[in-house]
Protein backbone atom coordinates (compact mmCIF):
# COMPACT_ATOMS: atom_id res chain seq x y z
CA UNK A 1 0.00 0.00 0.00
CA UNK A 2 2.79 2.57 0.96
CA UNK A 3 4.43 2.37 -2.61
CA UNK A 4 0.84 3.72 -4.28
CA UNK A 5 1.58 6.87 -5.23
CA UNK A 6 -1.81 9.83 -5.28
CA UNK A 7 -2.68 11.28 -8.34
CA UNK A 8 -0.52 14.48 -9.94
CA UNK A 9 -1.59 17.72 -11.29
CA UNK A 10 -5.51 18.35 -11.55
CA UNK A 11 -7.72 16.38 -11.34
CA UNK A 12 -10.56 15.18 -14.00
CA UNK A 13 -14.02 15.92 -13.69
CA UNK A 14 -14.98 12.05 -13.32
CA UNK A 15 -11.71 11.48 -10.42
CA UNK A 16 -13.15 14.96 -8.69
CA UNK A 17 -15.97 13.21 -8.48
CA UNK A 18 -14.54 9.72 -7.39
CA UNK A 19 -12.67 11.72 -5.05
CA UNK A 20 -15.40 13.01 -3.32
CA UNK A 21 -17.51 10.48 -3.07
CA UNK A 22 -15.16 8.55 -1.58
CA UNK A 23 -14.22 11.28 0.92
CA UNK A 24 -18.24 11.85 1.95
CA UNK A 25 -18.61 7.63 1.99
CA UNK A 26 -15.46 7.75 4.55
CA UNK A 27 -16.74 10.02 6.36
CA UNK A 28 -19.76 8.01 7.13
CA UNK A 29 -18.08 4.79 8.03
CA UNK A 30 -15.40 6.19 9.94
CA UNK A 31 -17.87 8.37 11.88
CA UNK A 32 -19.79 4.89 12.46
CA UNK A 33 -17.42 2.44 13.02
CA UNK A 34 -13.93 4.62 13.87
CA UNK A 35 -11.12 4.57 11.52
CA UNK A 36 -10.97 0.99 11.43
CA UNK A 37 -13.39 0.50 9.29
CA UNK A 38 -13.34 -1.20 6.50
CA UNK A 39 -11.64 0.47 2.88
CA UNK A 40 -13.69 -2.18 0.70
CA UNK A 41 -16.69 -1.35 2.32
CA UNK A 42 -15.70 2.51 2.12
CA UNK A 43 -15.18 1.43 -1.47
CA UNK A 44 -18.57 0.10 -2.04
CA UNK A 45 -20.32 2.99 -0.15
CA UNK A 46 -18.73 5.59 -2.78
CA UNK A 47 -19.47 3.07 -5.83
CA UNK A 48 -16.06 2.66 -6.83
CA UNK A 49 -13.56 -0.15 -7.24
CA UNK A 50 -11.07 -0.27 -3.73
CA UNK A 51 -8.31 0.65 -7.08
CA UNK A 52 -9.72 3.49 -6.94
CA UNK A 53 -9.54 4.31 -3.61
CA UNK A 54 -5.92 3.80 -3.11
CA UNK A 55 -4.96 6.05 -6.41
CA UNK A 56 -6.65 9.07 -4.31
CA UNK A 57 -5.63 7.94 -1.22
CA UNK A 58 -2.66 5.74 -0.64
CA UNK A 59 -2.45 4.83 2.61
CA UNK A 60 -5.99 4.95 5.28
CA UNK A 61 -4.24 7.87 6.94
CA UNK A 62 -4.19 9.54 4.12
CA UNK A 63 -7.71 9.16 3.66
CA UNK A 64 -8.43 10.23 7.35
CA UNK A 65 -6.70 13.45 7.20
CA UNK A 66 -9.03 14.41 4.15
CA UNK A 67 -12.39 13.06 6.44
CA UNK A 68 -11.30 15.35 9.16
CA UNK A 69 -9.87 18.21 7.99
CA UNK A 70 -13.05 20.51 8.47
CA UNK A 71 -13.29 19.10 12.09
CA UNK A 72 -9.57 19.81 12.52
CA UNK A 73 -9.70 23.39 11.17
CA UNK A 74 -12.82 23.94 13.38
CA UNK A 75 -11.26 22.74 16.43
CA UNK A 76 -8.18 25.05 15.85
CA UNK A 77 -10.60 27.92 15.61
CA UNK A 78 -12.56 27.32 18.83
CA UNK A 79 -8.82 27.00 20.31
CA UNK A 80 -7.51 30.14 19.32
CA UNK A 81 -10.93 31.41 20.27
CA UNK A 82 -10.81 30.50 23.51
CA UNK A 83 -7.65 31.80 24.32
CA UNK A 84 -8.19 35.26 24.37
CA UNK A 85 -11.80 34.88 25.84
CA UNK A 86 -12.50 36.90 29.17
CA UNK A 87 -12.86 35.62 31.52
CA UNK A 88 -10.32 33.01 30.68
CA UNK A 89 -12.18 29.97 32.81
CA UNK A 90 -15.18 30.84 30.31
CA UNK A 91 -12.26 30.21 26.96
CA UNK A 92 -11.76 26.94 29.15
CA UNK A 93 -14.91 25.95 29.14
CA UNK A 94 -15.96 26.88 25.51
CA UNK A 95 -12.64 25.06 24.02
CA UNK A 96 -13.74 21.35 25.77
CA UNK A 97 -17.46 22.01 24.92
CA UNK A 98 -16.46 22.99 21.09
CA UNK A 99 -14.10 19.95 21.04
CA UNK A 100 -17.15 17.46 22.77
CA UNK A 101 -19.70 18.64 20.51
CA UNK A 102 -16.93 18.11 17.79
CA UNK A 103 -16.28 14.47 19.18
CA UNK A 104 -20.56 13.78 19.90
CA UNK A 105 -21.43 10.95 17.07
CA UNK A 106 -18.50 10.65 15.34
CA UNK A 107 -15.68 8.11 16.16
CA UNK A 108 -13.07 8.77 13.93
CA UNK A 109 -12.98 12.48 15.75
CA UNK A 110 -12.93 10.88 19.21
CA UNK A 111 -10.16 8.81 18.25
CA UNK A 112 -8.42 11.91 16.61
CA UNK A 113 -8.62 13.93 19.57
CA UNK A 114 -7.29 11.63 22.02
CA UNK A 115 -4.74 9.38 20.12
CA UNK A 116 -1.49 10.16 18.57
CA UNK A 117 -1.23 8.64 14.75
CA UNK A 118 1.64 8.61 12.14
CA UNK A 119 0.27 11.46 9.88
CA UNK A 120 2.32 15.23 10.24
CA UNK A 121 -0.80 17.06 9.09
CA UNK A 122 -2.98 15.67 11.90
CA UNK A 123 0.04 15.77 14.28
CA UNK A 124 0.64 19.07 13.44
CA UNK A 125 -2.69 20.35 14.35
CA UNK A 126 -2.53 17.83 17.31
CA UNK A 127 0.39 20.04 18.79
CA UNK A 128 -1.18 23.44 17.87
CA UNK A 129 -4.07 22.20 19.87
CA UNK A 130 -2.49 21.38 22.43
CA UNK A 131 -0.30 24.53 22.68
CA UNK A 132 -3.21 26.60 22.62
CA UNK A 133 -5.14 24.28 24.89
CA UNK A 134 -1.56 25.08 27.47
CA UNK A 135 -1.91 28.79 27.10
CA UNK A 136 -5.79 28.62 27.85
CA UNK A 137 -4.90 26.43 31.25
CA UNK A 138 -2.24 29.19 32.29
CA UNK A 139 -4.75 31.96 31.88
CA UNK A 140 -7.45 30.23 34.02
CA UNK A 141 -4.68 29.34 36.61
CA UNK A 142 -2.95 33.27 36.43
CA UNK A 143 -7.18 34.70 36.94
CA UNK A 144 -7.47 32.07 39.71
CA UNK A 145 -10.68 30.26 38.39
CA UNK A 146 -8.52 26.60 37.80
CA UNK A 147 -6.93 24.89 40.25
CA UNK A 148 -3.07 25.31 40.21
CA UNK A 149 -2.26 21.48 39.72
CA UNK A 150 -3.75 21.01 36.26
CA UNK A 151 -1.75 20.91 33.76
CA UNK A 152 -2.24 20.54 30.21
CA UNK A 153 -1.42 17.35 29.65
CA UNK A 154 -5.12 16.74 32.26
CA UNK A 155 -7.01 18.50 29.66
CA UNK A 156 -6.26 15.29 27.24
CA UNK A 157 -7.86 12.93 29.70
CA UNK A 158 -11.08 14.99 29.65
CA UNK A 159 -11.45 14.34 25.95
CA UNK A 160 -10.16 11.18 26.34
CA UNK A 161 -12.68 10.35 29.17
CA UNK A 162 -15.77 12.62 27.41
CA UNK A 163 -15.08 10.19 24.12
CA UNK A 164 -15.94 7.33 25.45
CA UNK A 165 -19.17 8.59 27.00
CA UNK A 166 -20.22 10.06 23.93
CA UNK A 167 -19.36 6.56 21.98
CA UNK A 168 -21.61 5.17 24.62
CA UNK A 169 -24.85 7.40 24.67
CA UNK A 170 -25.08 8.82 21.72
CA UNK A 171 -27.83 7.05 20.53
CA UNK A 172 -29.50 7.72 23.43
CA UNK A 173 -28.63 11.01 24.21
CA UNK A 174 -26.53 12.76 21.92
CA UNK A 175 -26.52 15.49 24.70
CA UNK A 176 -25.42 13.47 27.68
CA UNK A 177 -21.77 14.60 27.87
CA UNK A 178 -22.69 17.76 28.28
CA UNK A 179 -24.03 16.52 31.90
CA UNK A 180 -20.36 14.75 32.54
CA UNK A 181 -18.68 17.25 31.35
CA UNK A 182 -20.09 20.14 33.59
CA UNK A 183 -19.47 17.68 36.75
CA UNK A 184 -15.61 17.44 35.45
CA UNK A 185 -15.16 20.93 34.97
CA UNK A 186 -16.65 21.69 39.00
CA UNK A 187 -13.99 19.54 39.87
CA UNK A 188 -11.58 21.64 38.23
CA UNK A 189 -12.35 24.85 40.07
CA UNK A 190 -10.05 26.31 42.34
CA UNK A 191 -12.82 27.11 45.19
CA UNK A 192 -13.20 23.02 45.07
CA UNK A 193 -9.60 21.92 45.24
CA UNK A 194 -8.40 19.25 47.78
CA UNK A 195 -4.88 17.55 47.54
CA UNK A 196 -4.79 15.04 44.57
CA UNK A 197 -3.78 11.58 45.53
CA UNK A 198 -1.18 10.94 42.45
CA UNK A 199 0.91 13.65 40.47
CA UNK A 200 -0.01 14.29 36.87
CA UNK A 201 1.47 12.36 34.21
CA UNK A 202 4.43 13.87 32.26
CA UNK A 203 4.10 14.93 28.54
CA UNK A 204 6.13 11.68 27.72
CA UNK A 205 3.92 9.54 29.44
CA UNK A 206 0.89 11.19 28.09
CA UNK A 207 2.80 10.70 24.48
CA UNK A 208 3.01 7.17 25.62
CA UNK A 209 -0.44 6.60 26.30
CA UNK A 210 -1.90 8.03 23.49
CA UNK A 211 0.43 6.19 20.88
CA UNK A 212 -0.46 2.79 22.55
CA UNK A 213 -4.12 3.37 22.08
CA UNK A 214 -3.72 4.34 18.33
CA UNK A 215 -1.90 1.58 17.35
CA UNK A 216 -4.19 -0.73 18.92
CA UNK A 217 -7.26 1.36 17.24
CA UNK A 218 -5.49 0.71 14.16
CA UNK A 219 -4.84 -2.71 14.04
Amino acid sequence: MATRKAPAGPLRQDARRNRTALVVAAKAAFAEEGLNAALEGVARRAGVAVGTLYRHFPTRMDLVAAVIADKKRAWIKAAEAAVVMEPAWDGLVFFLERTCELQAGDLAFNDIASMRFPHAGIEAARKRAYDLGRRIVERAQAEGSLRADVTAEDLAFIVWALSRVSEATFAIDPKAWRRYLALTLDGYRAVAANPLPAPPLRPRQVLRAQLQLGRRRLR
